[in-house]
């Protein structure tokens, strides 16, 4: 479960820690800029750095420096092939452009022969060289000045994948320059182009340099300060920030084999120090793995090159052909010998880890867990979100839970839990149902930042008091009396996705502690005595920004004395301007001179972290010895941090900046101190880290649980009875408690709880044949079926009334298939392919659905395919539905014994044959395929032609009576017993529409003249209607005598009337436009009277039998509406 990759860790530091002293001064003493003040205070009295040979370039240079040897070893060169290929892809013209000028005879790709290309000892090149060779696959971003910059070929990668420009623009005679600027603050800049880079796949190591005063004319020391990875954000400096930071999701490590048992996968994840193993997989189990887990690098280990049909061409034959066509379009490395100790060897290499560095095995053991979902069949229930797939998990939580509670439901419905988990997970979700007190609102955190923050002590303020209420809902659960039973009930689940057994009283016990030890020393609210200091001449933004750094994190009581001091300084720089620029700013306001007399006030300039005195034309024209004339005398022009003078503006005094020296000097003792407590702090949890991550993970998966219940009862879904298989493996006959029983199911994506869902009852002790119409619901009750018995075995509720699930060891579903051009496989080979695996991997404890088998392949042979694969799953003993429209099935002599027959209900209405999506027994061969095809818009005519072929086609049938009804076979012996539908497909359309509309007519008009004449015999006549078909003619008898008619027209709409003149009105009504091939349906009667009223009474009556009709009253609406009229009020001819 790659999820569950969030999960324990050996604590190890990581390799740039243990190069510390070679490559960079202690991290506690770096900050990411001194005050300029201080810079401003030292620039004459710079302190030597100590006396130590580090990669700073702090060493002499002797002039006569050789240049670095520009030979490549073979490590080497494979490292800059690599970045050669992937310099290749490069589509930008600037960085096309930038590629050209690059020599692949060094790992920068520097051409030394260009300007600023020079490799010589000492120079900064050379020094970034160094730290390339240290993480040769990682882009360098490398400290200078106000700039992260990145030379050669990662200067390309830099313009290409991260938006930058390069620097210098595309001169042609220099080297591929390109960086960001440095924000000091939040560093905006530098966190989007490493999320642009990792986002592309890349991993980059970043270069900081130390801060402070260095020698004249010596290089700053550089150190290589962290390293961001897909998956693994660069954290270095986030201690002394307010500022949170997003952590994705861990991407591990993954490599492949092949095993005696089928597939094996490792995952590693460097964050958490941790590894996974699964064995046995599926080819399609492990291709639903890759395609749901985002990984940084993947390894394909040699056994796969050979498959099944001994050639050593990966794919080309059967079995591997769908995990070469995963792999083929991804970034993948080969590696031989032990699977798990060679990829971890080659995770240590890639992330640069000491050889001592060690790795936890995670995996939870359980031969009764079933086997992870295939691809197709979690694509085709939207396990995976997938287009024109309703998404399972979208109905299974509230649309507000977002993050770490749907990657836990989704990896649980794609690795099912062991029955025992289930179970438990089942009875804790019933115990939510039924909670009447508040609930905490369960604080996620990622484990894997955790995990980071800590081990890099990097975890600040915020992420402390995260830390807090997260140990704090624990506590909370327990000491409720409802909550604490699903406290206790969700360690069970929350071990199988750590890796990690803690005793119940140890998790509470040991939270209790970290609440209390962060309590003891963070400031969990504001306090009032950590307010920034405020005096009325000093502007109020100055000491906000000063202090605001590291006030209101840790408690006072930990650092008094640096509060003391900082708290004198500011009352000491108060005085100070107060002294030296309040008088004068008195005389500026003072002045009443006109337009262009003086000006002058107290600022803050903010760029230069300092309180100055700003002003113009304040000097006096005479020295006269008025108030404010010594300050002036005093005031000296303001200089930055480099010594330059500010503007023409800005005046400060000697006795502010010693006075701002102070403060600020102050100020960086108690930021110091304050960032060592929280570094401290970080050190003493990282000890209790394995109960941190277990109790975040804990919390994780009680958000998710209480979400689903919170939605199932809202759809008003239940929880099933989840029962194990009682038979043992291998037996073929099936227990009645095995079966399964849906009651009341609905389509998961329907809402039941807006009553739009047609429901079905579902009894499977065996495996249903199933038939039906296109659009009967086929797929859909297949697909419900599929997502109830997986929420089932998951412990989740299911869309059904009621509810009995076996825990199936496996569920499949295949559905449609489609050809794969990349692999060279048709439609047909990846259903066979897919099928292949269903069979290999199906048990009498497996759920097998497979909508519409063999469609792929001409009818003969592929009903034969199906009907041996009916007869396989029937030996198996599985349960499971498989659908097709393949009726010569029927046909065949299968072998089998459990099979059940069953069918999609129909249902006559308005003349035309309609699904009802009701499952029931027997065989339905009714396709509806016309209907389907006009309702999607085909041409009528089109439609017209295709009933004229297939009528064409089955004549010889329909003549002789074949395949006229649907049937309903025995369930054991195959015998024809009875008749199934009411339509057939052999016969044609229009005629079953005549005899239908005749028939009716018949009946109707028969009944009425049966009442008319009840007392006079003598004057009943028989209806005996007559049909003038297509390109016919009534008789001459009709000449002269009173009709009624029917027009069947070619949309099968009904049109009725009366008429004296029958061959008239037949002529008139085809001239019409579309009508010259309409049929006519008559009858003759006594007398025009009789005639209008019968053909009022056909426009009222037909409808109701199930006709459409296009006219609703006769020719002149004389008799509208008088059907509904007592049989007396009725003139009738006498």
């Amino acid at each position: 479960m790659y999820w569950l990759t969030t999960k324990t860790v050996v604590v190890s530091l990581p390799r740039w820690r243990s190069l510390a002293v070679l490559l960079r001064s202690p991290v506690h003493k770096f900050s990411f800029g001194s005050s300029p003040v201080l810079l401003r205070r030292r620039r004459e009295q710079i302190h030597c750095l100590k006396e130590r040979r580090v990669l700073n370039g702090t060493t002499r240079v002797s002039k006569k420096s050789k240049e670095m040897k520009t030979e490549l070893d073979e490590r080497n060169y494979s490292h800059v092939l690599w970045w050669k290929e992937r310099l290749e892809m490069c589509r930008k013209p600037s960085s096309i452009q930038l590629v050209k000028r690059l020599s692949y005879s060094n790992l920068l790709g520097l051409d030394v022969n260009l300007k600023s290309g020079s490799l010589k000892e000492g120079t900064l090149n050379w020094e970034m060289l160094q730290f390339k060779s240290k993480f040769p696959r990682e882009v360098l971003l490398c400290r200078v000045g106000d700039f992260y910059e990145a030379i050669g070929i990662d200067a390309c990668v830099l313009v290409e994948y991260a938006g930058l420009n390069p620097f210098g623009g595309l001169r042609s005679d220099s080297i591929p320059r390109a960086g960001c600027p440095v924000m000091v603050l939040v560093l905006n800049n530098l966190r989007q182009t490493l999320d642009d880079l990792t986002r592309s796949g890349f991993s980059v190591c970043i270069v900081e340099e130390v801060q402070g005063p260095t020698q004249a004319r010596a290089r700053k020391g550089r150190f290589i300060s962290g390293h961001a990875h897909p998956g693994n954000p660069y954290v270095f400096g986030l201690v002394g920030f307010d500022h949170d930071l997003d952590f994705p999701e861990p991407m591990p490590v993954i490599g492949i084999s092949h095993s005696a048992k089928g597939y094996f996968i490792v995952l590693v994840l460097e964050t958490m120090k941790t590894f996974s193993v699964e064995d046995g997989l599926t080819e399609e189990a492990l291709v639903t793995k890759l395609r749901t887990c985002r990984y940084h690098h993947l390894y394909l280990h040699s056994s796969l090159k050979h498959n099944s049909s001994g050639t050593s061409r990966w794919g080309e034959y059967g079995e591997g052909g769908l995990l070469w066509g995963e792999c083929s379009r991804r970034n993948f490395e080969w590696f031989e010998g032990d699977p798990v100790a060679d990829i971890l060897s080659k995770v240590k290499e890639l992330y640069g880890l000491d050889a001592e560095v060690t790795f936890r095995n995670i995996t939870v053991y359980s031969e009764k867990r079933p086997r992870p979902l295939h691809l197709g069949t979690a694509t085709q229930i939207g396990a995976i979100p997938t287009e024109g797939i309703p998404c399972l998990l979208k109905v299974l939580l509230p649309s507000n839970c977002t993050g770490l509670p749907v990657l836990y439901v989704r990896d649980l419905l794609l690795n099912p839990p062991a029955y025992n988990i289930a179970s438990t997970i089942q009875a804790t979700c019933k115990i939510m149902s039924n909670v009447t007190c508040s609930i905490p609102e369960f604080t996620c955190v990622s484990s894997a930042k955790l995990v980071k923050l800590l081990e890099l002590r990097e975890a600040n303020h915020i992420e402390f008091c995260r830390i807090k209420n997260l140990v704090d809902e624990i506590i909370h659960m327990y000491q409720s009396s409802e909550l604490s039973e699903i406290l206790k009930l969700l360690t069970d689940p929350t071990w199988v996705a750590t890796g990690l057994r803690i005793d119940f009283e140890i998790l509470v016990n040991e939270c209790k502690w970290v609440s209390d030890r962060i309590g003891q020393m963070i400031c969990i609210d504001k306090e009032s005595d950590q307010r920034t200091s405020s005096y009325p001449n000093v502007p109020t933004d100055f000491f906000d920004d000063m202090e605001s750094l590291w006030k209101g994190r840790v408690k006072r009581i930990h650092l008094e004395e640096a509060f003391l001091e900082v708290e004198k300084a500011a009352e000491a720089l108060s005085l100070a301007v107060s002294e030296d620029f309040l008088p004068i700013v008195s005389r500026v306001k003072a002045s009443t001179a006109p337009l262009g007399g003086p000006k002058g006030d107290i600022m803050y300039a903010r760029e230069h972290e300092a309180i100055w005195f700003k002003g113009k034309r304040f000097t006096p024209s005479v020295w006269a010895g008025t108030p404010g004339e010594e300050q002036i005398k005093q005031l000296r022009p303001a200089l930055d941090s480099k010594g330059r003078k500010v503007g023409e503006e800005w005046f400060t005094t000697v006795k502010v900046e010693d006075a701002l020296i102070r403060y600020h000097e102050a100020g960086e003792k108690a930021k110091g101190r304050v960032l060592d407590l929280m570094k401290g702090l970080s050190a003493e949890l990282q000890c209790k880290i394995n109960v941190l991550v277990f109790a975040s993970v804990l919390l994780v998966i009680a958000k998710a649980l209480f979400a689903h219940v919170s939605e199932g009862r809202r759809r008003k879904w239940v929880f099933p009875t989840l029962g194990e298989f009682h038979h043992l493996k291998g037996e073929k006959p099936l227990d009645k408690d095995d079966g399964m029983k849906l009651t009341g199911l609905s389509p998961y994506w329907f809402d039941v709880a807006h009553g739009n869902a047609v429901n079905n009852t579902v009894e499977m002790e065996s495996l249903f044949l199933l038939t039906g119409p296109n659009g009967g619901g086929k797929s859909s009750l297949l697909r419900s079926i599929c997502a109830a018995a997986l929420l089932g075995i998951c412990g989740f509720m299911v869309p059904a009334e009621s509810a009995s699930i076996p825990h199936f060891d496996s569920i499949m579903l295949h559905m449609k298939s489609y050809d794969s051009p990349a692999d060279g496989k048709s439609s047909f080979q990846i259903e066979m392919s897919e099928i292949r695996s269903i069979i290999s991997g199906a048990t009498s404890h497996s759920l097998v659905l497979i909508d519409e088998i063999c469609r792929g392949t001409e009818t003969a042979k592929g009903t034969c395919i199906a009907g041996s694969i009916i007869e396989t799953l029937d030996t198996i003993g599985c349960l499971g539905i498989v659908s097709s429209h393949l009726h010569g099935i029927f046909n065949l002599s299968l072998k089998t014994k459990n099979t059940v027959y069953k069918a999609m209900g129909t249902e006559y209405v308005n003349g035309q044959t309609k699904p009802t999506w009701k499952l029931i027994d027997g065989i339905c061969k009714e396709s509806l395929a016309f209907e389907t095809a006009q309702k999607e818009g085909i041409p009528d005519q089109l439609i017209q032609r295709a009933e004229e072929l297939y009528l064409s086609l089955y004549a010889k049938d329909a003549k002789y009576g074949k395949n006229l009804e649907s049937s309903h076979y025995d369930q054991t012996s195959g015998i024809e017993s009875g008749i199934f539908g009411a339509k057939i497909e052999s016969m044609d359309r229009m005629d079953i529409l005549m005899k239908e509309v005749e028939s009716a007519i018949t009946l109707i008009c028969q009944n009425r003249l049966n009442k008319l004449y009840k007392q006079k015999t003598s004057m009943l006549s028989e209806v005996k209607c007559v049909l003038i078909g297509a390109k016919e003619q009534p008789p001459p008898s009709t000449i002269g005598l009173s009709t009624v008619y029917v027009i069947i027209r070619p949309d099968k709409k009904l049109y009725v009337g009366e008429t004296d003149d029958l061959e008239g009105r037949v002529r008139a009504h085809r001239l019409k436009e579309g009508m010259h091939n309409a049929s006519f349906l008559y009858f003759i009667v006594s007398g025009k009277s009789l005639a209008c009223q019968l053909e009022t009474l056909l426009i009222n009556q037909l409808p109701k039998q199930g006709f459409q009709l296009i006219n609703v009253a006769d020719g002149k609406h004389r008799n509208f509406g008088t059907s509904h009229l007592p049989l007396e009020l009725v003139n009738l001819p006498q």
